[in-house]
């Protein structure tokens, strides 16, 4: 990146639309701006920052021109962004125009890594604007606005005041080793440190709820063959996704789709049915079907209702076996409602939920069901915790819409749980947290163990390092490369 360049792209997607937006920033911005486009009063160069210029490029449109001077823009520098219709046309003659009059095209991410080399925002906040861009529902929005205003930032550099602190103590010991001087206590040290390795396995803990925000919770549909599990799939998406079919088997490996549900998007994964079998392609696939589970927020174990109760027990208990209910939702589908026997009259409790009111306790569906959630409460009790049974017809649509909140009220609990709490949702910053964590254990064990306050010391000052990776106080070209090229041009 050469800051002494003035660069150029279009802000906005080229196509359909009333207007478009070309950005220019940059030492020469106005100037050029003032070369392409001709006023009816003054000129860029000689107006005030926040104001709009009406203006005609001769020969191709009316534009409205926004003015921004350094350092209060985007980017820091002095900036201007050019309004124009969204003609194809338009945008890349006034891109000609300004390239002509002496600014060039801008990389991908260029303006915000700009932003950045300007102290207008450190690195964890330029990827926060990457991931709001990005944000398709409320929550990643949320959480990305958190970022941006500097959630994560604020609370890293309290860690590494923190660790500042401590290291510039010990280095100080050094400079006074031959007359012994302590400067302070190896036990407070260690409350310090615990302090501080509490306060970041709290952030990489809250990885796994932020990144399932941004990139979509992972709910797994699993289950024996031959349950619905594609049907529900598709029922739910509102579109033949999957493929349907009663031969047992069809679904071999995993299908994945996003699904918003009130303003929280879930990515559904449709797994190969449980069974045994001698097929090295299906078993491939129910392989896969286990690692969907384990790493899945939510699961939904789906069921064949009309199965004898012995088997579906034993179906429930393989999968209970592979679900840790401390981290994960189950939730129970008891697919396949419609085919029992008195589905019909027994609909109207099946829908409300609540068995227990059905006025003809002789139903044989609601019988049926009755006896199958009463079994199944028998071995959820066993572990203390709490599983949803939804009664459901994939293919009438009895009772999605109760699945449908079932999984949003856990996501819910677990963002109101986190409340105003940073959560991290981008990989490097998860990957830097941990390093740091390891080093300032290795501190830790290192005063409790009276090793040399120097080694000590460079423990802590690694740890330094990898937390200022985030924040980008320390980086490498490489590093901030990977990051802006993948930003949208315009960026």
């Amino acid at each position: 990146m050469n800051i002494s360049n003035t660069i150029c792209a279009p802000a906005t997607s080229v196509g359909a639309g009333a207007v478009s937006i070309i950005r220019v920033s940059g030492p020469d911005a106005l100037a050029v701006a003032d070369k392409v486009v001709a006023f009816r009063h003054g000129s860029c160069a000689a107006a005030q920052g926040y104001t709009l210029k009406y203006g005609t490029v001769e020969g191709v449109d009316d534009v409205l021109v926004s003015v921004f001077r350094a350092p209060h823009s985007y980017t820091g520098e002095d900036s201007v962004e050019i309004s124009c219709h969204a003609s194809p046309f338009i945008v890349e003659r006034l891109m000609q125009l300004l390239t002509e009059a002496g600014a060039v095209p801008a990389e991908p991410g260029e303006f915000t890594r700009r932003a950045f080399a300007n102290g207008k925002m450190d690195l964890a906040q330029a990827e926060a604007v990457a991931d709001l861009i990005a944000s398709s529902n409320e929550a990643s929005h949320h959480v990305a606005m958190h970022q941006l205003r500097g959630g994560i930032s604020t609370e890293l550099q309290q860690l590494r005041s923190q660790l500042i602190d401590i290291t510039s103590l010990m280095e100080l010991e050094l400079d006074f080793s031959e007359e012994e001087v302590e400067f302070v206590d190896r036990n407070q040290l260690i409350s310090l440190l615990d302090s501080v390795l509490s306060h970041i396995r709290k952030l990489t803990d809250s990885f796994r709820l932020g990144n399932a925000i941004r990139r979509g919770v992972p709910v797994a549909i699993v289950g024996a063959t031959n349950t619905g599990k594609s049907t529900l799939l598709n029922a739910l998406l509102g579109e033949d996704r999957a493929i349907v079919s009663p031969v047992a088997g069809t679904t071999r490996d995993t299908v994945e789709e996003v699904f918003n549900i009130d303003g929280t998007a879930f990515r559904l994964i449709d797994t190969a049915g449980i069974r045994q079998t001698s097929d090295e392609i299906e078993s491939i696939g129910i392989d896969r079907t286990f690692e969907k589970m384990m790493l899945a927020d939510s699961v939904i174990a789906v069921f064949d209702v009309n199965s004898p109760v012995e088997s579906l027990c034993s179906e429930f208990r393989d999968i209970l076996s592979r679900v840790n209910l401390k981290s994960q939702q189950l939730i129970i589908v008891l697919n396949k409602a419609d085919l029992l026997e008195g589905f019909e009259e027994a609909r109207p409790s099946f829908a409300s939920g609540k068995l227990s009111e059905v006025e003809n306790a002789s139903n044989r569906a609601t019988l049926a069901v009755n006896k199958i959630v009463t079994e199944l409460n028998k071995i959820v009790s066993l572990t203390d915790n709490k599983v949803d049974i939804v009664i459901l017809s994939a293919k009438s649509g009895l009772n999605l819409e109760r699945l449908s909140q079932a999984l949003s009220s856990h996501q819910k609990a677990r963002i109101a749980n986190a409340g105003t709490a940073t959560l991290v949702t981008n990989a490097r910053h998860f990957n830097a947290l941990n390093a740091a964590s390891r080093a300032l254990t290795l501190a830790r064990s290192g005063i409790a163990s009276h090793t040399p306050t120097d080694l000590v010391s460079q423990d802590i000052r690694e740890a330094l390092y990898y937390l200022g990776t985030i924040t980008g106080e320390v980086s490498t070209e490489e590093v901030l490369g990977n990051i802006f090229k993948k930003f949208c041009i315009g960026k």
